[in-house]
């Protein structure tokens, strides 16, 4: 009842329905003071609809619209189905806020959220769904309803507030999980940067973003953030929308080649901090040591505060995990050749890596991995086996051991 007299009061405002047919549909305690005219309401009703038909202002077959005949059209597969460029267009969900302008009528331009079932309320429209619709398709939409009681009316819709965005990123990340994040910083480079960056076997030429549809359609597509580093051009700008699932793939050992670490090092899409290790007889067991990503052997040194002088720095290994092989391999290096600037030997350092310094030490570490016959499952598995190694100073410092040689 409260929607009808709604409708009917913005009907009498406009000048679309007479008022004595407006005082007919006013409820009895209005109506009784109302003096009654001799035409019924239905022969009024005939009368204000055949002045209107004879401006063009109603079509031929025009009949009085209740509420209850107003239906919301339902969401055609059409609509729904993703274009090949709806990746980048934003669509309707949950949470959204949009804004309804109806030119000439301002009691139907209003402000509304959308509900968990993907629709809007209105007191005179009713329920509209917009789920999954592009603002173009919401704004047709609504024009359909308001055009059930206004004769071609021009509506605008806008997105006031769009919903929260959360994604998952999953594969080669420091932190992967569930990330919430503001529209206005939805990129693939803030959700990398939130997850604490890549890990260094992470592959920036074909980061992969997929996007399911209310349909149940799901698209892929890859995103290059490798080459606009090196080009020194802006990165891709893709809006992440709710429930996008970013993936970063492992570098292809094969193509390693042509992948320059160094550029993606001094980015900021990458794990920004490693954490090496440095076992040696002078900073007496295991120390880790943190530096910036893209440090090499001589940067760790320095970070370290370990005196050459006091070192064997001409025996020194670099022990990385290999996550392929799921084992570890090993780097000989020569300390003082790398402090004389000798590019080959200053090796850059992974997340994880240990520095073995000192020629009985890379001994005695060479043969506890040979011992060690089980592969490392993870880096979590390699990092302990050093951890276990460092604090049994009897294993490793033996009668000689004081040495360093």
């Amino acid at each position: 009842m409260k929607r009808a007299s709604v409708l009917l009061s913005l009907l009498l405002v406009h000048g679309i329905v007479p008022s004595a047919i407006a005082q007919t549909a006013m409820p009895p305690d209005i109506q009784s003071n109302v003096k009654p005219t001799g035409a019924t309401a239905q022969e009024l009703l005939e009368q204000a609809r055949q002045r209107l038909r004879d401006r063009g202002e109603l079509p031929a077959e025009s009949r009085p619209i209740l509420q209850s005949d107003v239906p919301i059209p339902a969401i055609t597969p059409a609509l729904l189905a993703p274009q090949p460029s709806s990746f980048s267009t934003y669509r309707l969900g949950p949470s959204d806020v949009i804004t309804v302008y109806v030119q000439r009528f301002q009691d139907l331009s209003f402000q509304a959220a959308i509900d968990q079932e993907g629709k809007i309320t209105h007191a005179v429209l009713g329920k509209i769904s917009l789920q999954g619709l592009t603002i173009e398709d919401a704004q047709e939409r609504v024009r359909q309803a308001v055009s059930r009681y206004i004769i071609n009316p021009i509506v605008l819709l806008s997105l006031s507030t769009p919903r929260p965005v959360q994604v998952t990123i999953s594969g080669e990340i420091a932190k992967p999980g569930l990330y919430p994040l503001l529209q206005t910083t939805g990129r693939v480079s803030s959700v990398l940067l939130a997850a604490g960056g890549t890990t260094e076997r992470g592959d920036l030429r074909a980061v992969k973003v997929r996007r399911t549809f209310t349909n149940g359609t799901i698209q892929e597509q890859n995103i290059d953030l490798y080459t606009p580093l090196k080009d020194g051009s802006a990165l891709p700008d893709l809006r992440l929308q709710d429930g996008d699932a970013i993936v970063i793939p492992t570098l292809d050992p094969t193509k390693v080649g042509d992948y320059d670490r160094s550029i993606v090092a001094r980015s900021t899409l990458v794990k920004p901090i490693l954490t090496v290790r440095i076992l040696s007889y002078a900073r007496g067991g295991l120390t880790e040591v943190p530096v910036p990503n893209g440090s090499k052997f001589v940067d760790a040194l320095a970070k370290s505060g370990l005196n050459p002088d006091q070192a064997n720095l001409a025996h020194v290994a670099i022990v990385r995990f290999d996550s392929v092989q799921q084992k570890a391999i090993t780097f000989q290096v020569n300390g003082k050749e790398a402090l004389m600037g000798d590019p080959k030997q200053n090796i850059v350092l992974q997340d994880s890596d240990v520095i073995v310094i000192g020629r009985n030490f890379v001994g005695r570490i060479s043969y506890a991995l040979n011992l060690f016959t089980q592969p490392f499952r993870d880096v979590l598995g390699f990092t302990l086996f050093f951890k276990q190694l460092g604090t049994s100073a009897s294993d490793l410092f033996g009668p000689t051991g004081g040495t360093g040689r």
